[in-house]
């Protein structure tokens, strides 16, 4: 009999011990919330973009021939007028030798047909020829300018293909890949150059918007050439991840929009003074703009329904849905409010996915601490009335065993 009293003293302290833990752990329910105040922020838009030089040169040979010399290599950087190729000279050497040949017989010839033309004239001064011999003697002084002047002509386009066999670098530069080399016949109908020519000293960097983002683009600034003028330094990101050292600008903004794509061609130049930039690569321009007042809210504050974007008010201690435009800013993961919203209004930060219209909403860390403050004396309330139990419990043993 004693021993059946002590185990349902034991069941008794248990029971109690158990309710009190019950009510400390509790869970607790709420949502968190977000007061909207304005703040400054800087939005970062990222537009893929490729990399030229700022001249990018085709070298093809003028003349026909075997290429006798190749003077450079590739990746060499080559100022203006240096020897890039020598194309055998010795058929235009020859060329140029029958030309000025052609010029001094034409030059004698012209001599002579200028005395024989003179001497005529004073002949028929004379009455000694008639006017038939006359004209006859002119004509022929004539046709001998005419062909010193074709000799001459002639004698200047065999210089000229002379100096073509020499293929010099029409600008400072990088050479690229030289698919000739020395023993390859060459002529101006290649189907590729014989090597190109890169101004890398800066860098053209074309990437695109589309209509919608140009437009806003020009409501901003008013024009083109006002947003070429006050656009902030853009930065250009990398094909590794990286941020180029330098900042650039934008220089050019097409005015003409491609029907194909919907998107309009824009130019940053970069400086490329340590020569990390390669014409050909490809990379991001990134364009800051600096918003002044802005409502920001996290993107898990929305949720979208038929190409609309919604947040949930807290109105009157209820979720009240609120269609709002947006722009998304790092990356998508918050927005910034452009309609729809206004400072002080408190809306719910996540979860709304599971919410529905008039769902009544207790701050999360409100909620937390109500609940701990209602778990708090739960615990020293259960354990005095515990003892208590025990005591008199143990009161009553004592009497019926006595």
């Amino acid at each position: 009999m004693k021993i059946s009293k002590q185990l349902l003293l034991c069941g008794s302290l248990i029971a109690l011990v158990g309710c009190g833990q019950k009510n400390q752990t509790a869970p607790v329910t709420g949502y968190n919330l977000v007061t909207l105040q304005p703040e400054d922020r800087t939005i970062s838009t990222s537009y893929s973009a490729t990399i030229q030089g700022r001249q990018d040169i085709a070298i093809y040979p003028q003349v026909s021939g075997y290429i006798t010399k190749l003077a450079v290599t590739e990746g060499q950087k080559v100022k203006k007028g240096q020897t890039l190729f020598i194309i055998d000279q010795v058929p235009y050497q020859a060329a140029l030798n029958t030309a000025i040949a052609n010029v001094k017989a034409a030059e004698a010839s012209l001599a002579t047909a200028k005395l024989t033309y003179e001497n005529k004239e004073k002949l028929f001064e004379k009455n000694v020829i008639s006017d038939v011999d006359l004209t006859t003697a002119r004509n022929s002084y004539l046709t001998a300018q005419a062909q010193l002047a074709q000799m001459q002509a002639q004698e200047v386009n065999a210089r000229n293909n002379l100096s073509y066999t020499d293929v010099t670098s029409p600008a400072d530069g990088v050479i690229g890949v030289l698919p000739y080399r020395e023993g390859a016949l060459v002529s101006a109908s290649l189907p590729q150059p014989l090597t190109t020519v890169s101004d890398n000293s800066q860098m053209y960097i074309y990437f695109s918007m589309t209509e919608n983002q140009l437009l806003s683009l020009l409501k901003e600034y008013g024009s083109k050439e006002s947003a070429i003028a006050e656009m902030p330094a853009v930065e250009l990101k990398l094909s590794d991840g990286s941020i180029y050292g330098t900042k650039g600008r934008i220089e050019a903004i097409s005015g003409v929009i491609d029907r194909s794509t919907g998107t309009v061609s824009l130019r940053a130049v970069f400086p490329n003074a340590e020569n990390l930039l390669h014409s050909g690569g490809v990379g991001n321009v990134v364009i800051p703009t600096e918003k002044t007042g802005a409502l920001v809210i996290p993107q898990s504050a929305t949720y979208e329904i038929q190409d609309k974007r919604f947040v949930y008010k807290v109105v009157d201690g209820k979720a009240q849905s609120a269609p709002v435009q947006v722009t998304r800013v790092n990356g998508g993961t918050e927005f910034i409010v452009d309609e729809g919203l206004a400072a002080g209004d408190v809306i719910v930060a996540e979860g709304v996915g599971l919410l529905r219209e008039g769902t009544p909403i207790t701050p999360k860390t409100a909620g937390a601490n109500t609940a701990a403050a209602s778990a708090t004396p739960a615990a020293p309330a259960t354990e005095p009335t515990a003892t208590a139990a025990a005591d008199s419990t143990a009161d009553n043993q004592t009497t019926k065993e006595d």
